[in-house]
Order: C-alpha cells, then sequence, then structure tokens
C-alpha cells in the first residue's frame, strides 16, 4: 500500500468515525429530546469538545444541535396536538420547552402556524395520513 493509500484510509476512518460519534449523539437527543440536554453532555456522548462538537454536527447534519433537538420536540408536540387533548401548555413542558413564550414561538417559526391553528387543522385534511404527515413534516 502506498503512501497516498495509507492517507486516504486514515482520513476515511476518521471521518467515518467522527460520524459514529455524531450519530451516537443524535440518537441520544432523539432518545431524549424532553430531558434538559446542554451542550456540554452531547459533546460528551460524542467525545469531543463542546465547540468541535457543534462545528462537527453541523457540517455532518446541516443545522445546529439547538436547531435539531428544537425540530425533534417541535415534532412530537405537532403530533402530540393531534392526537391528545392535553392543554397546549402541558404538551410544551413535555417535548422539553421550558418557557410556553419559547416554544409558541419556535413552533411558529418550524410549522408556520400557532400550536392552537394546528390543532385546530388536525382534521381538515380529508387525505391518506401518510400524506398529510409528509405535508406536516418540518424542513
Amino acid at each position: 500500500m502506498t503512501g497516498d493509500a495509507r492517507q486516504a484510509r486514515a482520513r476515511t476512518n476518521h471521518t467515518e468515525d467522527t460520524n459514529r460519534r455524531m450519530l451516537r449523539a443524535r440518537d441520544a437527543m432523539d432518545c431524549r429530546f424532553a430531558e434538559p440536554l446542554d451542550l456540554a453532555a452531547l459533546a460528551a456522548i460524542a467525545h469531543v469538545s463542546e465547540s468541535h462538537f457543534s462545528r462537527v454536527f453541523k457540517a455532518t447534519f446541516g443545522e445546529t444541535p439547538h436547531r435539531y433537538l428544537q425540530r425533534r420536540r417541535i415534532e412530537r408536540a405537532s403530533s402530540m396536538l393531534r392526537e391528545t387533548q392535553l392543554s397546549i401548555s402541558d404538551i410544551s413542558t413535555a417535548v422539553g420547552f421550558s418557557s410556553f413564550a419559547t416554544f409558541t414561538r419556535t413552533f411558529g417559526q418550524i410549522m408556520g402556524e400557532t400550536p392552537t391553528a394546528h390543532r385546530r387543522h388536525a382534521g381538515d385534511h380529508g387525505a391518506p395520513i401518510c400524506a398529510v404527515k409528509a405535508l406536516r413534516r418540518p424542513a
């Protein structure tokens, strides 16, 4: 094996290792989205520094760890708004938001409507549920 081939293989191994570390942290976010997760805890899961974690996570997944976690929380809140009769305040707490105002603002930014409007429109589509879910999936 030539020196160039060894270097290429080492880069590939490093990239794969980095991707595995980021996936581990993302999986933790998916499983524990309602818990208070801070950057230090996520970086520790990935076994990297906080600044390196933020930079690499965004390069790997196209969004910051904070935005990814917010999006996952809003996706779950969307589902709960459609499928339960819990109050919007209870849902915001259940998905991990400590501030109702932040929940409402973030929901509007991601979903394009307020939580109240989202709940009101939950059954208005008359389309197959798979189509409705595809339309409601945040970008």
